[in-house]
């Protein structure tokens, strides 16, 4: 992670230390049969927590619920009732913080479940908040919809320096990828307009409910706030 260009708006515990959020999307912690991606959730709380004890203070914004809610009730696919969503959300967010709380218990860190609640003093007291939106009772019509949007809701909210989404793709691209060979990677985007937020398509994957155009509003509403 590189430093920040600013002075953190808030004094932190320690000296250069940041306050960042970290998105993760359900693609990459889960395989396509819903099922836990293990490795990759293993990296990823190894790094956070190594972070952590950097002295940063690290929020993780965590999709992943219905995912494995669907792989452990053993359904074929993604549902796409609303119900079956909800159900499939309750069983899978309980999944998903076992092995949170499993994991970062290993590097001696203390995480918290948060479905769209204020994480200040929570990083006050030293814990790690996971945050996820509240899939069992949200729906379209009243619900964010996506954790890239939320994040940088967090973010801005808490006034984070960094802003990080991880994807299971390299970045935004002037085509898709996965349906064009051909398509190169944008290194560097300058501004974000209409034209790059067209360049983003729909949702990313089957598991999820993101995609690039949501990480791309993400990132145009953190960096309007002066977050990296």
């Amino acid at each position: 992670c590189a430093a920040a260009d600013t002075e953190p708006r808030q004094i932190r515990k320690e000296e250069n230390a940041m306050r960042i959020v970290v998105k993760v999307g359900t693609s990459t912690l889960a395989h396509p049969t819903g099922r836990q991606n293990i490795q990759r959730m293993e990296r990823l709380c190894k790094v956070l927590s190594d972070l952590k004890n950097m002295g940063h203070e690290i929020i993780l914004v965590s999709s992943g619920a219905i995912a494995m809610g669907f792989g452990k009730l053993n359904l074929s696919e993604r549902p796409k009732d609303v119900p079956t969503k909800q159900a499939s959300a309750a069983v899978g967010q309980c999944e998903l913080m076992y092995i949170y709380d499993k994991l970062f218990t290993e590097y001696n860190h203390t995480v918290a479940q948060l479905l769209i609640t204020a994480p200040a003093r929570l990083l006050e007291l030293g814990a790690l908040p996971v945050i996820n939106e509240n899939d069992t009772i949200s729906t379209e019509e009243f619900g964010i919809g996506d954790n890239d949007t939320l994040s940088a809701i967090v973010a801005v909210t808490i006034q984070a320096d960094l802003l990080i989404l991880l994807s299971d793709i390299d970045g935004l691209f002037d085509g898709d990828p996965r349906k064009n060979p051909d398509a190169k990677l944008i290194d560097t985007v300058e501004k974000i307009d209409e034209h790059i937020i067209s360049l983003g398509g729909g949702s990313g994957s089957s598991l999820g409910t993101g995609g690039m155009a949501t990480k791309l509003r993400a990132a145009q509403m953190a960096t309007a706030a002066g977050c990296e």
